[in-house]
């Protein structure tokens, strides 16, 4: 395949674009994209929503640094990293502006994106449960819920949720490390590598025969009612959703640091891979608290799975879904296969994205190869869709205002990639 080879560019020309119902890439621009101001003015969620989570994360910093190497002073982050010259003239294609990334795939504890919002939901949910239980007190180091009574307490509960691999990991790195009872529901795609690493830390996996999707459904009804437990909710959590906004915190720091101006005459175009939602969901809003209309928002999805896309063109009444426009949902970026989009991100950011970009497997194996090869990027298929959107977005023509824009691509998993499904893939390149 000719990795060069342009989509179509839509934009309003039906409720799910025929190139999408055929599978093709596409760049669809938002024809629902409003200004920033007006969309946060009716949101339920606010800077001071972002800013407390940030605030639980700083409580749980000496946690954190006890329990996992790797964690600067107890924070999960990742660097963001310029792409050689050479590399990034490959991926603008001529085009303008300077290019970044946002180095998720080498997070720490997880090694995913994920990290920020699963390991984030069980620091909130066991927080929540040492106040109820009187254990916390003035002054306490929340290093302490490694130890003692905290994880007597915890042993007694049950953290569960629904995953193709990456967040089910994150909830059990996480719920196991404090003591919970973890138990992760997968779906068909899942990888077998990512079902043996959550047996090896003592979650229970339980395998489902269906989608994501029906994982996702079958935890949600086993948990509704125990006391005992807790679901994190991937289509539904507002936790998860505020420990991805937090993120933009990270990055606006870091655009700071390397004296790198975002503002209208120097836009943000920042690529995130989207499955559900939550993770580019909560990113998105976090850096549209921060950055307003500066920020560009541009969501990825694979050709076969495009189920913000297919939701956003939709329309926001009722859930939607890709089997609804005639797509499969089989895609190699198994990190990505989610058949329908998250409703709350959907409806909290829909107005806020500037485009999603759907591109075929062939492209991810091609820049999965292409990172690793310039630049030593070591990703799974999922996080190199960020740069063939962007390569694909740039050539297509962007906005006359991006000719000073810096476009950041944020890659979600591969440190924990085993060297055997590592080589397979660049095998497909």
């Amino acid at each position: 395949m000719d990795v060069t080879a342009q989509p179509r560019m839509t934009s309003g020309e039906g409720p799910i674009p025929a190139p999408v119902r055929r599978a093709e890439p596409t760049i669809w621009r938002n024809p629902h994209r409003r200004d920033a101001a007006s969309v946060l003015a009716a949101s339920a969620f606010s800077e001071a929503d972002m800013r407390g989570a940030e605030a639980r994360w700083r409580r749980f910093a000496p946690l954190l640094a006890a329990l996992f190497d790797g964690t600067d002073e107890g924070r999960i982050d990742s660097p963001l990293l310029p792409v050689g010259p050479d590399l990034a003239r490959t991926l603008r294609g001529g085009a303008p502006g300077s290019v970044w990334v946002k180095a998720d795939h080498d997070l720490p504890v997880t090694g995913c994106i994920k990290a920020r919002g699963g390991v984030y939901e069980v620091l909130a949910y066991a927080e929540t449960l040492a106040g109820a239980a009187g254990l916390l007190r003035p002054g306490l180091s929340y290093a302490a819920f490694a130890s003692g009574p905290f994880r007597e307490l915890f042993a007694r509960h049950t953290i569960a949720v629904g995953s193709t691999g990456n967040l089910g990991f994150s909830v059990g790195v996480m719920g196991r490390a404090l003591g919970f009872q973890v138990e992760v529901h997968m779906s068909h795609d899942a990888k077998a590598w990512k079902k043996q690493r959550l047996r090896e830390l003592g979650a229970r996996v339980v395998e489902h025969p269906g989608d994501y999707g029906l994982a996702v459904a079958t935890a949600r009804d086993a948990f509704r009612d125990r006391a005992d437990a807790h679901f994190v909710d991937d289509e539904d959590s507002v936790d998860l959703f505020l420990g991805y906004a937090a993120a933009a915190l990270d990055l606006q720091r870091q655009l700071a640091s390397a004296g790198i101006a975002v503002d209208g005459a120097h836009p943000l175009f920042v690529y995130l891979p989207c499955g559900v939602g939550g993770a580019p969901g909560g990113v998105a809003f976090g850096l549209t608290l921060l950055f307003g209309d500066a920020v560009r928002p541009v969501f990825v999805e694979p050709v076969a799975a495009p189920c913000m896309l297919v939701q956003l063109a939709a329309g926001l009444d009722r859930p939607v879904s890709v089997y609804e426009a005639g797509l499969d949902n089989r895609t190699a970026a198994d990190g990505l296969a989610v058949a329908s989009a998250s409703l709350l991100v959907a409806r909290t950011v829909g107005p806020l994205i500037d485009a999603v970009v759907t591109v075929p497997d062939a492209d991810l194996f091609h820049w999965l190869k292409a990172l690793w090869t310039g630049a030593g990027m070591r990703l799974e298929p999922s996080a190199a869709s960020g740069f063939a959107a962007l390569s694909r977005f740039l050539a297509a023509g962007m906005p006359a205002e991006a000719g000073s824009a810096t476009h950041v691509v944020w890659t979600t998993g591969g440190a924990h990639l085993p060297d055997a499904e590592f080589a397979a893939a660049l095998a497909q390149a």
